[in-house]
């Protein structure tokens, strides 16, 4: 399952490639154990946590929510980053999110 939802909102994993060249989404991906993640790219360089934040403020953007409600929850220094999102409208978000 690509998105799992929680009570007030849901999570889900994403492959970060920092200096990428360029902040983009590039939708999702198969990993080898089956399981699946969403692929980012962005500019910013991976120390002190500046390429964590890029990644939240590109899928605040692409998804349309506000910054404050993503939050990183593991991966902090992982390619693979699991990412929270609390929302009023979780299911609306799950469908953004599907159609990357």
């Amino acid at each position: 399952m690509r998105v799992q939802t929680a009570a007030g909102g849901l999570s889900f994993f994403v492959r970060l490639t920092p200096k990428g060249g360029r902040d983009a989404v590039e939708g999702w991906a198969a990993a080898a154990d089956g399981s699946e993640h969403l692929k980012a790219r962005v500019r910013s360089v991976p120390e002190d946590g500046k390429a964590n934040a890029a990644l939240l403020a590109l899928l605040a953007k692409t998804l349309a929510v506000p910054k404050s409600s993503l939050r990183l929850a593991s991966g902090a220094t992982s390619r693979l980053k699991r990412i929270e999102i609390a929302g009023q409208n979780p299911s609306a978000i799950a469908a953004k999110l599907e159609a990357l």
